[in-house]
């Protein structure tokens, strides 16, 4: 990166209330995390009242970086790649042993570094997420569903480790488990934006299922859901689906405050592909959303489940689940 492309563009900073020479500074970049997070429309939101509170913070500078990457990629003016490219300089920054020793400056990656440091998180999850926005940049097509799933180990399985790291889980297999679920969610989405990605010159169904179904780029540019759509986007749904139903052992092995938060975001991915589904696959004109009332029953009715397993009541039989999940949509 060349000095005149790090001094041409600048990264987006929040309006802080403090200065970084307040004793309140670290404490106000938390703060600015949460905010960000509480002002962006999302599936289900991030940081609930399940999770345990000394984690929650950290969740939501996770969030920041997760959100502040996606933004960057998709909605930034100017050179992408040179915004990119401090992000990452700014993430390089919170792992004195591997930077130039310069301190992160950045609010969120002031906040990334303390979440980084008390638990040990690796670099490696938070560049694979900088790199598939650098993806994006170039890459607007994939031709097959395993180029799909390739992509989601950049831009969404990241996810699901960091919030493992959180939680002190280290094994290989349980991280293997959270990309079943990590890519089903990243999926859903796919499902859920096509009318919104085409605006932006993206297409994440695979190339080789749209010519499976006889459904061209131009019926989806120009927003006409027929047949053979439905029956694309039904094929889509039912990937997804199946993705949620292998990674939900994955619920055995964590502590209950976890689970319950792990529930929550398995169950939004599921009322998506629902709602896309209720809309008859029509995602091309209407984006497919989870209502308020929505949210709060599935929030409602995981909370209930969480107090029954605190009194050793499961929150779901793996059996019962795979059953609800599949043949209930």
């Amino acid at each position: 990166m060349t000095q005149s492309a790090t001094s041409a563009v600048e990264l987006p900073v929040p309006n802080m209330e403090v200065g970084t020479d307040s004793p309140d500074y670290l404490a106000a970049t938390f703060a600015a995390c949460e905010d960000l997070a509480k002002t962006h429309y999302e599936n289900f939101s991030v940081g609930s009242r399940l999770l345990p509170n000394h984690l929650r913070k950290h969740f939501y500078s996770i969030y920041a970086f997760s959100r502040g990457v996606d933004d960057l990629g998709d909605e930034a003016e100017g050179d992408r790649h040179a915004l990119l490219d401090l992000w990452e300089k700014q993430l390089e920054a919170c792992y004195p042993d591997s930077s130039d020793g310069s301190a992160p400056t950045h609010p969120y990656f002031v906040a990334l570094a303390e979440t980084i440091r008390e638990f040990d998180i690796p670099a490696e999850p938070f560049k694979r997420l900088i790199e598939a926005n650098r993806r994006d940049q170039t890459i607007t097509r994939h031709e097959t569903y395993a180029d799909v799933i390739e992509y989601c180990t950049y831009s969404a399985n990241p996810v699901g480790h960091l919030v493992l790291f959180l939680s002190g889980v280290r094994e290989r297999k349980l991280h293997d488990l959270a990309d079943k679920t990590c890519t089903g969610l990243q999926l859903a989405n796919f499902w859920q934006d096509v009318g919104v990605d085409i605006e932006i010159g993206r297409i994440y169904i695979p190339q080789e299922d749209l010519a499976r179904f006889d459904v061209t780029e131009e019926q989806i540019t120009q927003g006409k859901h027929d047949e053979n759509f439905e029956k694309l986007m039904r094929f889509e749904v039912d990937r997804a689906r199946e993705l949620f139903v292998e990674g939900y052992a994955l619920a055995d092995h964590l502590e209950n405050s976890l689970k319950s938060d792990f529930a929550l975001f398995l169950r939004g991915g599921l009322e998506i592909l629902r709602e896309i589904e209720r809309q008859n696959f029509t995602v091309l004109n209407k984006r497919p959303r989870i209502s308020k009332l929505g949210k709060a029953k599935i929030f409602a009715s995981t909370m209930l489940r969480s107090k029954l397993a605190f009194l050793g009541i499961s929150l779901i039989p793996n059996s019962a689940f795979k059953s609800a999940a599949r043949h209930t949509y």
